[in-house]
């Protein structure tokens, strides 16, 4: 059995929680080497995973014989340390946003081309349960034809989540880039695409920071999105939900409505026209809160894809679409225009 020897580079609460964890309990995967600026964190999470410990990763690419990494470090970092680790011949697993701009993302994925590697991007929305089965039954025809819909992502913020807590990365234009945007939007973005099958083409976005002081990010959103066959509908990124977390999406069809992770009990609603209402019990969502899922399934389906030489589910070029739908919410928060989706690589 092929043994792939894995590094991950960052050592916050996405590697400890989700990252690690996942190629732990993965049967084929060796935790070669961890990294991180922090020290004592590395050495932390180096001793619980039996791993070598560094704190520059270029010193980590030289000097360790490594398959994949893992790329969990504040966003304006994933495009270098990303495309340093392709051209050392590892694949790589890069969390989201992948990147802080189009060009950015299109030279990752060049140098994953040129090397022959697999690049990854880490939105973990595709996998759950009820998404799977709401793409399924939209492709089907069971709701006829989509008009509108409305998906949220919004918790507390990453104060309560980031190793940092207060001081977290999250909060810092010059390292995130973009706040609950980048943090949760891009994840709604990459769920839209993949549910409905389609791109969007314009995008209206108001983009706040209205909650929470001494932030140079945004920690509230709302964007209108069109998508190439005009379904309309919005999409909200939230740091401001205080009192729980919500990762609800509803599709409003012609025969139907799907309402995702909309309710505590069934995962899917499925309500016709005709009357019929199917509920659908098929896990919980991944979520920081206690009793979400507890694989996000995205380590096992970037390692399967290492082993079995299969393209990942979202490539390099899915993640920078998802990507450039919120850069144009941005764009247009910043202009008050609507704003077209670029498609640079088309």
């Amino acid at each position: 059995m092929t043994m792939l020897k894995v590094a991950v580079i960052g050592c916050g609460s996405i590697a400890q929680n989700r990252h690690l964890l996942e190629y732990e309990a993965n049967e084929n995967v060796e935790i070669k080497a961890v990294c991180d600026i922090a020290e004592e964190r590395a050495r932390k999470v180096g001793q619980l995973y039996g791993a070598t410990i560094y704190t520059d990763y270029e010193e980590l690419l030289e000097k360790e014989d490594i398959d994949a990494v893992s790329v969990c470090l504040p966003n304006y970092l994933h495009a270098p340390v990303s495309i340093a680790a392709l051209n050392k011949g590892a694949h790589v697993l890069c969390e989201k946003p992948m990147a802080t701009s189009r060009e950015e993302a299109e030279d990752m994925i060049a140098a994953a081309e040129k090397n022959g590697k697999k690049l990854m991007i880490a939105h973990n929305q595709r996998f759950v349960p009820s998404h799977q089965k709401a793409r399924e039954l939209i492709e089907s025809g069971s709701i006829g034809k989509v008009y509108s819909f409305r998906t949220t992502f919004g918790h507390g913020g990453p104060e309560g989540w980031s190793a940092e807590g207060e001081d977290s990365w999250f909060f810092k234009k010059d390292q995130a880039f973009i706040g609950a945007m980048g943090d949760l939007g891009v994840h709604k973005a990459d769920l839209l695409r993949y549910i409905l099958g389609q791109e969007f083409v314009e995008a209206a976005g108001f983009v706040e920071n209205n909650a929470k002081k001494d932030i140079t990010v945004d920690d509230n959103a709302v964007c209108i999105l069109r998508s190439e066959n005009g379904i309309v509908g919005t999409m909200t990124a939230s740091w401001a939900y205080n009192t729980h977390e919500d990762n609800s999406t509803v599709i409003y069809g012609e025969k139907g409505t799907l309402r995702l992770e909309d309710d505590p009990t069934y995962s899917l609603i499925a309500q016709y026209t005709n009357g019929d209402i199917v509920n659908y019990q098929l896990g919980k969502i991944q979520s920081n809160d206690e009793g979400g899922q507890t694989n996000t399934q995205v380590i096992d389906h970037f390692v399967d894809s290492i082993l079995n030489d299969t393209e990942p589910l979202i490539t390099g070029e899915e993640g920078l679409k998802s990507l450039e739908l919120i850069l144009a919410a941005v764009r247009s928060g910043e202009t008050k225009e609507i704003s077209r989706i670029e498609r640079a690589l088309q």
